[in-house]
């Protein structure tokens, strides 16, 4: 790789055992944001749940 893509999270330079993060610190960081619902996936509105299951 001539020019590797730097940490998507913190701009440092990626590391193959970490990739595409720097540090497993960067990508536990990530994970967290997608598990805390600070990442979303743009997709059709959920159905709202029926009245009879609540």
């Amino acid at each position: 790789m001539a020019n590797p893509r730097p940490c998507p999270l913190c701009r440092k330079p990626a590391r193959a055992e970490f990739s595409p993060f720097c540090s497993k610190a960067c990508k536990d960081r990530d994970l967290l944001q997608w598990l805390g619902e600070g990442y979303s996936v743009p997709g059709p509105p959920a159905d709202e749940p029926d009245a009879e299951y609540d």
